[in-house]
């Protein structure tokens, strides 16, 4: 075993890493009603649907794409994580 065997398990890692980040965001996305992302201000649940599910397409059927489509659909789902989601589950129902 030598360094380019561990650099390439290492890549390996953090693209599935990247990609189960994709997942959960996509598949967050989809539990919260279409009225939580109006009352919460932020872009619509179409919207961010969209954004997320071609970055875990692209990401499963892409292998070799660009590094800066990765890292803009990485980024895309991060935000939702960060910003969005908490976003809506401040949010009751009354």
């Amino acid at each position: 075993m030598n360094v380019f065997d561990i650099e390439g398990w290492l890549s390996l890692i953090v693209v599935f890493v990247l990609l189960a980040i994709k997942i959960f965001a996509f598949v967050n996305c989809l539990l919260f009603p279409a009225e939580a992302y109006d009352a919460a201000g932020k872009l619509t649940k179409a919207a961010w649907a969209i954004i997320l599910g071609l970055g875990v397409v692209i990401s499963v059927l892409a292998v070799q794409m660009p590094f800066f489509i990765s890292l803009a659909f990485t980024i895309a789902a991060l935000v939702y994580l960060v910003d969005v989601r908490p976003a809506l589950s401040g949010l009751r129902r009354r």
